[in-house]
């Protein structure tokens, strides 16, 4: 625990100006970032007596261990910034705003030549009208399902349009009058264009005019007799009133806001917000976060104000948006809205009348919404505090382990060895700080040694992170802190010739190099490539160059840099739990006391028996089946190991689809692609002669040479049999890039071998 007293800058050094100021702990990650109208007097307030701080604000401040501020020139440019900074550094003392669910949207894709109506979610995209947040997708469709009677917008993917197009047949929608079919030419792109307008405006809340019309179609139809047709209007009226009735009327007609309402705790906030366009709710959409700081209700809105309007403009920003209380000062918020809109916009909190009402049903609605969210979390709370308590006891360790890595080798019949790690903190998974490894010291199947490797890679970088910083201090004496023989310059270098894990011999001179001479970092030989590399060329990636990824939900370099920007291994967990026995166990202990780390507590969960290992005992430690410390152990692991195979899968397909053009250098998918294109299969790409080659657009004489030399040295795939006949099939059909090459891999093998991979 730091003393704020250690980095409290003079009160002379500190402007008095506007301003955004940067919390840093001990390893320079930003912990908290604040706006002030006067830097000077802002700051100052938290650097009182601790016992006359929040206890929140007590928190941060103590671990912290630095403070930075920039100067700006207004107060919403400090609002801008500080939105800025938020949102890159994710600092954890700041109010942080959690959707409880990914919303939907109405969108319609006005920018496509034919627009589409649709559901979607995430981030919005620019040429595409969005109409709500829904509380259910299904809402939407029965919307837009009632509204395609009167307004047949296209709703199609574009592979059915094209395919609707190409054979001259539109799609049930077509058929059946719910879509104009502008796929078969019924509809100009105009008439279609026009119609789309018509639907947004609809769904926009100009209501009346539609239905104006209709109503008038509808009584001209039945005054010439066209019972039919008069019917049929009729019938689009009753669809577009009952589209309607599914946003109440709320206000007055043509009335645009937002209503914002917080309900709030000591420890935690709900907020709710209602989206009104002409008149109606045309959406709804709440948020629940940890009050981490001391933050009044005023804060609060602001940061909502902040997250709901920050990546918005133009029309997504409301004329008037009503809050339970204003930000203190107001004046830069509205500015800001304002400028994000374009046009003026209020700010207020409402007095009396309907939107007065509207707010507390708004506020009743947060207020349920806290109530259901610390229903859930209490329950959730307690168990995961009471399984780390019992992870602690069981394995004697000095406290909690709120940070928990695991590990898992995979592989096939000792084929492509990858490794995972997975990242545990406070209980909950920490997708963004999973990592991936090749095996790249040895070949073939050792699950021990492979374990041994992807542990003392991942704490080289650890220590090396350490060194960086100046972390670490050197207590030997020597000049390499980490080196065990003397006259070592190069730190954690790693190499052959030395009974020292961490050196590459004497006289090594590169800092975490990989051999003698070598200025390359951390690498695993004397010119060889990064060990935590996915592959040659790369720059410590932990991914294969060419490999697709194998989770999309890993993000990486989740961790802060010197600048608060993420970097990789920096910080320590309290325990490291393997996917196995005893050997496994062992294997990674070592690999730690190797590196002279001893303050990582280490176990193993054996598969069969759901046993717990520990180093240097014979016997395993015996969790009760209904312990919740062996319920989140089990998750721990059954995460690494789904993680694990996942890359492995990955990788073997890859490698499958591995065919002869992949092994010409400075042949890139673009070429591969023409070349293909061109000959239509590797055969007769085989077959070509150097000039047939060289027509290819792209190609000259010495690429024509190298592909010629490439393909002949290759082995033919051989050839398909018809098991029905016994005949030989004769490769015609247009190979692709991928195409096999080499020893061919039959379909059914991954299956068979499937029950195999560990």
């Amino acid at each position: 625990m730091a003393d704020p007293s250690s980095y409290r800058p003079r009160p002379g050094d500190i402007p008095d100006s506007p301003g955004v100021y940067r919390f840093r702990d001990e390893h320079r990650r930003v912990i908290y970032v604040g706006k002030a109208k006067s830097l000077r007097q802002r700051l100052a307030n938290y650097f009182q007596v601790l016992a006359n701080l929040h206890p929140r604000t007590r928190t941060m401040v103590t671990t912290a261990a630095s403070v930075e501020w920039t100067v700006v020139s207004t107060e919403v440019e400090a609002l801008q910034l500080e939105y800025s900074w938020i949102k890159e550094y994710d600092p954890r003392f700041n109010v942080k705003y959690r959707d409880d669910k990914s919303y939907p949207y109405l969108a319609v894709t006005m920018s496509e030549q034919f627009p589409r109506v649709q559901v979607m979610r995430g981030h919005k995209k620019k040429g595409v009208r969005y109409f709500g947040p829904y509380a259910h997708a299904w809402a939407i469709r029965d919307t837009v399902d009632l509204l395609l009677r009167v307004f047949p917008v296209r709703t199609c993917s574009a592979g059915v349009f094209k395919n609707a197009a190409r054979t001259g047949r539109p799609c049930l929608l077509g058929y059946i009058g719910k879509c104009s079919a502008p796929c078969v030419g019924r509809i100009t792109p105009e008439d279609h264009q026009e119609l789309a307008e018509e639907f947004c405006d609809f769904m926009a809340g100009r209501t009346g005019t539609y239905l104006r019309r209709l109503e008038k179609q509808m009584m001209e139809a039945a005054e010439e007799m066209e019972y039919e047709r008069a019917a049929r209007l009729r019938d689009d009226i009753g669809a577009l009133k009952k589209a309607m009735e599914k946003n109440a009327v709320v206000l007055a007609d043509a009335t645009d806001a937002d209503l914002i309402a917080v309900a709030e705790d000591e420890l935690e906030a709900a907020v709710q917000i209602f989206h009104v366009r002409g008149g109606r709710v045309r959406g709804q959409r709440g948020w629940v976060t940890d009050k981490v700081e001391e933050v009044t209700t005023g804060a609060l809105v602001e940061h909502a104000l902040q997250q709901l309007y920050g990546e918005e403009s133009g029309d997504a920003v409301p004329k008037e948006v009503l809050v339970p209380a204003l930000p203190e000062p107001v004046e830069p918020v509205q500015e800001w809205l304002t400028g994000r809109r374009g046009s003026n916009v209020s700010l207020r909190i409402p007095q009396r009348g309907d939107k007065k009402a509207l707010m507390e049903t708004v506020e009743r609605n947060a207020q349920q919404a806290l109530a259901l969210h610390k229903t859930k979390r209490a329950s959730d709370l307690t168990t995961r505090s009471r399984a780390l308590e019992e992870i602690a006891e069981a394995l004697d360790l000095d406290s909690a382990p709120l940070r928990i890595e695991c590990y898992d080798i995979s592989h096939l019949q000792g084929d492509d060895v990858v490794a995972s790690m997975v990242v545990f903190e406070d209980g909950l998974q920490r997708k963004s700080e999973y990592r991936r490894f090749q095996i790249k010291g040895f070949a073939g199947q050792d699950d021990v040694r492979s374990m041994h490797e992807v542990i003392t890679r991942r704490f080289k970088r650890y220590l090396a992170e350490k060194e960086r910083t100046g972390e670490w201090t050197d207590g030997s004496g020597t000049d390499d802190s980490l080196a065990e023989g003397s006259g070592t310059q190069g730190s954690l270098a790693e190499g052959s010739g030395t009974d020292n894990p961490l050196t590459g011999g004497s006289g090594t001179q590169g800092s975490l190099a990989g051999g003698s001479g070598t200025d390359t970092p951390l690498t695993g030989g004397s010119g060889a490539p990064d060990p935590l590399a996915g592959g040659p060329g790369t720059n410590g990636s932990l991914l294969d160059s060419g490999a697709a990824l194998a989770d999309a939900e890993v993000i990486a370099d989740s961790l802060k840099d010197d600048d608060g920007r993420p970097k990789k291994f920096a910080y320590p967990p309290q325990l490291v739990v393997v996917d196995g026995g005893q050997p496994q166990v062992a294997a990674a202990r070592r690999a730690l006391d190797e590196l002279g780390i001893d303050d990582i507590a280490v176990c193993g969960l054996a598969k069969r028996l759901e046993e717990v290992w520990v180093p240097g005992e014979d016997d395993p430690v015996v969790l009760p089946r209904t312990s919740e410390g062996l319920y989140l152990l089990q998750r721990v692991r059954d995460e690494a190991h789904r993680f694990a195979i996942t890359y492995q899968r990955t990788k073997r397909a890859k490698r499958f689809r591995a065919g002869p053009l992949d092994d010409v250098p400075g042949l890139g998918e673009t070429r591969k692609q023409a070349l293909i294109k061109h000959f239509g299969s590797v055969k007769k790409l085989r077959s070509a002669t150097i000039e047939q080659i060289q027509e290819v657009p792209g190609i000259g004489r010495k690429t024509a040479e190298t592909i010629a030399v490439a393909l002949a040295q290759a082995a033919p795939a051989a050839p398909a049999v018809n098991t029905a006949t016994g005949e030989i099939i004769e490769d015609e059909e247009p190979d692709t890039t991928g195409g096999s090459s080499g020893e061919p891999v039959t379909a059914g093998v991954p299956d068979e071998r499937r029950g195999q991979e560990t």
